[in-house]
């Protein structure tokens, strides 16, 4: 069914400019520009998290690049003055990016009102890109010497390239890259838990989105063959930012529908407006506004996820066999694998870990036990890298991890689970677990938006079929995360894990919200870990749980190491039984 109305909207596209009026094709051109650059903010925005209401300013670097290279240098092809354009637009956007992408809250949204403002007053005031009067006379478009002068001829180029970014742009969201961005969203912890460069990933989604603004301001120069800075004003990067939020910020065809609902309903008010109230003026902006707030308060995902669900839900794709992702190579004996020394965590005046130190040889369970506040989940952080140590080393296999990125420290070989579960809760149980194998891949953004990572992908989402499986959820393979409770959601993070194939899994209160038999299924797959190598790190409230589980525990009160030995031990210890039961 979606593939039919598919095919019904491409037939209407390319029977468009032999039925419409030259209104219409108008109308239609500029929804497609539009469309184009509403997807990058789609991806960046939407998908990635980061808000940007400068897109209009790349806009204008596509237009005003070609514009300058065709009436200053005519004998130089339109297509070459894209890549050049393209050039420009992704070496201003890595400075940019690097600089703001920094930023978080309300601060990143601001820095990118100002670079927007920026460089419209660039466009304004630079005598050689006509001032504020702009430029004129550019060249018109070819295509195999077929010259594209009127509107009609360059509407089947513009959508042209429309289809083919929403065709990119699904494929990048359909891989790797793609639940790495989407993990985004979610928080920074969790995706640089399992490998992802976060700070990096962010610049390349922001690169990707201004790349799309300039393909849209090419076009654009070549359409109007006149160029000028007030398209390219911060009124219209809002009014982009806005077709991605109406039309539907977490899907591509969003993009798609934004561009056209928020272009025809403006030119529809500018028209019936002043007949109806019998006067002139732009009161299309505050019927435009009321219209937008109402439309966000039905449907705030936005309209196309509306519009989707009328539709017959696609069928889940199916997992094909793949040959197995190469694993990582076991430490052998007894020897320590991880080596914790004199661990010191401090926030402020506060002493979060005091002094910490402890052992975990390959192939234990050892359990991290605590009141509340005694700093397990601390020392968890300070292990996985997402806090910094105040003092004292970690050592992974021989290695010092103590000052390195989480990315970084994961790729060593350590997966995780968190205390509050971290699932990208709108993505499929099969794509939250194969983002797990995010290191075990090498697809990037090029490669995945023109789709030539599907060998790997299959492989990637094999593995993650069976360690879901493993886990006991193979009937929850393609619900979404969100749809599960809570005691799922946790196990889902453990197949999450696994899939890193990780030296030293840490487990953070993996048996919480999880009921009698649950625990029992949970406990019996740990065991069965131990048996094949898997080193754990566990911390749970569950004295049950721990004691018929780990082979040593450490106890913590106050940051500090008060006991550590066999279950047993543990149980018969006085000083134990007095400060963590609270009786002798």
């Amino acid at each position: 069914m979606r593939r039919a109305v598919l095919l019904v909207f491409i037939a209407a596209l390319l029977a468009a400019p032999a039925a419409a009026p030259a209104f219409w094709i108008t109308l239609l051109n500029y929804v497609g520009l539009y469309s184009i650059v509403a997807l990058g903010l789609v991806l960046l925005t939407g998908v990635a998290g980061q808000t940007s209401f400068g897109q209009a300013a790349f806009v204008g670097l596509g237009a005003y690049t070609t514009a300058y290279l065709s009436l200053n240098y005519p004998a130089v092809s339109p297509w070459l003055n894209l890549v050049v354009g393209m050039a420009i637009t992704g070496f201003v956007a890595l400075a940019i990016g690097f600089i703001t992408l920094r930023m978080k809250g309300h601060y990143l949204p601001l820095a990118t009102i100002a670079w927007g403002i920026s460089i419209f007053y660039v466009f304004g005031n630079l005598d050689f890109l006509g001032g504020h009067t702009g430029m004129s006379g550019i060249a018109s478009l070819s295509v195999f010497g077929w010259e594209l002068r009127s509107e009609r001829h360059i509407y089947y180029l513009i959508w042209l390239i429309v289809m083919a970014s929403l065709w990119t742009t699904n494929n990048l969201l359909d891989s790797r890259p793609g639940r790495a961005v989407r993990a985004l969203k979610g928080g920074l912890e969790m995706a640089e838990a399992f490998g992802v460069d976060a700070g990096r990933l962010k610049i390349v989604v922001f690169i990707y989105a201004a790349l799309l603004a300039c393909i849209s301001g090419w076009l654009y120069a070549h359409l109007q063959r006149f160029v000028n800075p007030t398209p390219f004003g911060i009124n219209q990067g809002i009014e982009y930012l806005f077709m991605a939020v109406v039309g539907g910020a977490g899907s591509v065809w969003g993009a798609v529908v934004g561009a056209t609902l928020i272009t025809l309903l403006k030119q529809l008010l500018q028209s019936w407006l002043p007949h109806l109230l019998g006067r002139e003026g732009n009161f299309e902006v505050v019927v435009f506004g009321i219209l937008m707030i109402l439309l966000l308060q039905r449907t705030r995902d936005g309209v196309w996820p509306w519009l989707s669900r009328l539709l017959p839900g696609a069928a889940p794709r199916a997992v094909s066999a793949a040959a197995a992702l190469p694993g990582r190579a076991r430490p052998h004996g007894m020897a320590p694998l991880l080596v914790v020394e004199r661990a010191r965590k401090e926030f402020g005046g506060l002493v979060a870990v005091d002094e910490l130190s402890f052992e975990i040889r390959g192939g234990e369970i050892l359990g991290l036990i605590g009141p509340n506040g005694a700093g397990k989940t601390t020392m968890f952080n300070l292990i996985s890298g997402a806090l910094p140590l105040s003092g004292g080393s970690i050592t992974l296999s021989g290695r010092q991890i103590g000052g390195r990125e989480p990315f970084q420290i994961a790729e060593l070989g350590i997966g995780r689970t968190f205390q509050h579960v971290k699932l990208v809760a709108g993505m499929s149980v099969l794509d939250n677990v194969a983002l797990g194998a995010y290191l075990r891949g090498h697809a990037g953004v090029t490669r995945a938006a023109l789709r030539l990572d599907r060998r790997e992908e299959a492989r990637v989402r094999a593995e993650a079929a069976a360690q879901i499986a493993r886990v006991g959820l193979a009937d929850s393979l393609h619900a979404t995360a969100r749809s599960l409770p809570l005691g799922r959601q946790r196990i889902v993070e453990i197949a999450r894990a696994l899939a890193a194939d990780p030296l030293l899994l840490l487990l953070d209160e993996p048996a919480a919200g999880l009921r009698f038999l649950e625990k029992e299924q949970l406990a019996a797959l740990l065991r069965s870990l131990r048996e094949k190598g898997m080193t754990i790190l566990l911390v749970e409230h569950d004295m049950d749980f721990v004691m018929g589980l780990t082979d040593r525990l450490v106890v913590m009160d106050f940051g500090q190491k008060l006991a550590e030995g066999r279950p047993a031990d543990i149980q018969r210890n006085p000083v134990v039984l007095e400060a963590y039961l609270g009786a002798v």
